[in-house]
């Protein structure tokens, strides 16, 4: 049987159709030369042109789509910044809570030592941020953060040959991991040299236990930021927002009297529950913050008015909570 050439040809431009999809894909040869193995390993170009043995990037930089080793020169994003405040005010609130919880008896003085521990975490955050690059500016030179596994290069060590490891560890978020140790490596060295002249000379002893209570949770903290940093980074806003509502509810079920207008009267004309009450609204306003990051102004400026809600709600069902009624159903 007879084959026409034109039947060979338009078969042959059909067959070559269908295979396309399956052909290889062609790639530089230089990327493919240059590029790491793994996805946090990179190399660095000498000043003779040659480059570096693949492996971890010097401190500030981090590694690009083709390994090359990139400085971190851009600015920490709104969410960043949102990050380090809540950092920092765990720590705050955990000073404010030890000298109010260490001390049973509710002297005037201790404002001193609350006010201490502000301005101690204040001081310590303009130095760190005077510490990191760029040295001696409030400026601060970052990486921008892509996946949870940027908080955990360790876990990403290679193995081309399933047999030698690329130790590739490195602080791809730089410097949002480091940075926070510091803070809080200064926080506890001004704690040290203020907290105790001002215990000792002003509030008559009654700051020692708090000082005591901070050498703990201090080295609790950084242990915390070291495991869960990552974690952290993208849960902090939730966090937030639940200890808000869960703690305003502790804080109301600590008085004996359980009904609206005493609950009114006794957080409403004492100074110091007023305060406990607005730190609790400004706590539950950076969590909606940190959750919607006010992309959308119109619709998410509104929802701040949400912030009174959890107390709101404790006071106006307060009386549907109490034990007595749930014997009469």
């Amino acid at each position: 049987m007879e084959v026409r050439i034109s039947e060979v040809a338009i078969f042959c431009f059909f067959f070559s159709l269908f295979l396309w999809p399956c052909a290889p894909e062609v790639v530089d040869d230089d990327v493919n030369k240059n590029k790491c193995p793994g996805l946090y390993c990179g190399f660095v170009i000498k000043e003779n042109g040659n480059q570096t043995e693949c492996g971890a990037c010097p401190r500030g930089y981090r590694p690009n789509e083709k390994s090359l080793c990139t400085k971190c020169d851009g600015s920490p994003t709104f969410y960043d910044w949102l990050y380090l405040g809540f950092m920092a005010l765990v720590s705050v609130a955990l000073h404010w809570f030890c000298i109010d919880f260490t001390n049973k008896r509710k002297v005037p003085k201790l404002i001193i030592l609350h006010v201490s521990a502000f301005i101690e975490s204040v001081a310590a955050a303009v130095l760190t941020l005077l510490a990191v690059e760029p040295l001696g500016s409030l400026r601060v030179n970052s990486c921008p953060v892509h996946h949870l596994s940027d908080w955990y290069t360790m876990l990403y060590n290679p193995s081309p040959d399933y047999v030698n490891t690329i130790h590739c560890t490195q602080e791809v978020v730089y410097p949002l991991y480091s940075i926070v140790m510091v803070y809080y490596a200064f926080c506890l060295v001004l704690m040290m040299f203020i907290r105790p002249i001002l215990s000792t000379q002003l509030v008559g002893k009654k700051g020692s236990k708090s000082i005591y209570a901070a050498l703990y949770f201090f080295p609790i903290l950084a242990v915390v930021q070291a495991i869960c940093g990552g974690l952290l980074y993208y849960a902090f806003p939730y966090i937030t927002l639940v200890i808000s509502v869960a703690t305003v509810a502790v804080h109301f079920s600590l008085f004996e009297e359980q009904d609206l207008r005493s609950l009114l009267c006794q957080n409403f004309t004492n100074p110091r529950n007023i305060v406990i009450l607005v730190g609790h609204w400004i706590l539950h306003a950076f969590g909606i913050i940190a959750i919607t990051e006010l992309k959308n102004p119109a619709f998410h400026v509104p929802l701040l008015a949400l912030v009174p809600f959890p107390t709101l709600f404790y006071l106006l069902t307060v009386k549907f909570t109490h034990p007595y009624r749930l014997e009469q159903v």
